[in-house]
């Protein structure tokens, strides 16, 4: 198969600028990474990648496309292959896509180190319903890290000095070459630092820095739910070589409620009612996170039986309006009886018989049920 023009390939005019032909190849290189690729699609992309790339190694060198634009693809010897200066700053294209596609969090400091964000911390937090439903501000002990006072953040033991790393030259990294390929490393010998400490400090083992605790101010938002977390930019651990710190990410767990069970902004709770209050109905009140609430039990209310009022749930957090309150009916069943309670109670049941159906609604579909069931 005949091969294609290789602007056409990149999706460039032939006028197009060096860097121009670099962004269109860092494009559509990152596209058809085989990495980023994977089953059948994966073949086509690798294809389309390869391609990609011996456009970008011929029109990327000065005098290939120079020889390339006069002659077309007879002008360019295939066999013609060097190391990664052979193609024009093709490892340093290759080289910023691979950062881009693995979003590297380093960068460089001052005199060339390499510089690290430090990690992200966690911190778990109970807070009651009320808390969550209400908001709160909260005060937290978390770790944190202060230069150490012997060597005054050095890392090296008083009296002796902190030392140029010999492996990298105080850069912080090294240079591996393979092919055309070049590939940059941490140094191995002072981890990035690009100094090495010959004696270090006793107080702090040489890391310049001791570990202590600080007090942080939380602001808890109304409405918040367990599960959430709160994010508190920089209070994480700090950074390697003047690298930005990580986060603090705070948890919220949400404490086990004595009456209430929160489902998203709504409210579940269980009612119960005597057996004469079901049966001839009544009001009662019930409790909500803003006090006490009145609802009317009709006659012949059974167990299981839902009341809802609307908006004394919880407002959540993005919620524009709160969630409501179920109040779920629970009849009780009487306990501990008197001789003449128990009396009162058989001849109310003997009353409720003589009355059939009428006063049990569903006494008839049960019997029935049971008569198909055993027949």
């Amino acid at each position: 198969m005949a091969k294609r023009d290789f602007y056409e390939v990149l999706g460039v005019p032939k006028n197009a600028s060096d860097e121009d032909i670099k962004k269109s190849y860092r494009k559509l290189a990152m596209k058809h990474h085989p990495d980023r690729n994977q089953g059948e699609a994966g073949k086509a992309a690798e294809e389309k990648f390869k391609e990609a790339k011996e456009a970008y190694e011929m029109l990327s060198d000065p005098q290939k496309r120079a020889a390339y634009d006069q002659h077309g693809h007879a002008g360019v010897d295939p066999n013609m292959r060097g190391g990664a200066e052979g193609y024009g700053g093709f490892a340093e294209a290759f080289g910023d896509i691979f950062g881009d596609m693995f979003g590297q969090q380093r960068g460089r400091a001052g005199g060339g180190r390499q510089v690290f964000r430090g990690n992200d911390l966690s911190y778990a937090m109970e807070v009651t319903l009320e808390e969550a439903a209400r908001g709160k501000d909260a005060q937290i002990r978390i770790p944190s890290w202060d230069a150490c006072e012997t060597c005054k953040g050095s890392g090296a033991k008083p009296g002796t000095q902190v030392k140029t790393c010999g492996t990298c030259s105080g850069s912080g990294s090294v240079q591996m070459r393979q092919g055309f390929f070049s590939v940059q490393q941490t140094c191995p010998t002072c981890r990035g630092a690009g100094k090495v400490i010959p004696e270090p400090c006793m107080a702090c083992h040489g890391q310049g820095k001791v570990k202590k605790q600080k007090t942080l101010e939380v602001k808890i938002p109304a409405g918040i739910d367990g599960g959430m977390r709160i994010r508190s930019t920089g209070n994480g651990e700090p950074g390697t070589n003047g690298g930005p710190a990580g986060d603090l990410y705070i948890e919220i767990r949400l404490k086990k409620h004595d009456i209430f069970e929160r489902d998203g902004d709504d409210l579940h709770c269980s009612v119960p009612i005597s057996m004469v209050t079901a049966a001839l109905g009544g009001e009662i009140d019930v409790p909500t996170l803003d006090g006490k609430a009145a609802i009317d039990i009709p006659e012949g209310t059974q167990t299981g039986k839902q009341f809802r009022l609307r908006g004394k749930g919880i407002k959540g957090v993005r919620a524009s309006y709160p969630g409501d309150l179920y109040c779920h009916i629970s009849v009780e069943t009487p306990v501990k009886l008197t001789e003449h309670q128990r009396k009162l109670l058989r001849e109310l049941d003997e009353s409720l018989r003589k009355g059939g159906s009428k006063h049990s609604p569903s006494g008839d579909s049960w019997t029935d049920r049971l008569k198909s069931f055993f027949s």
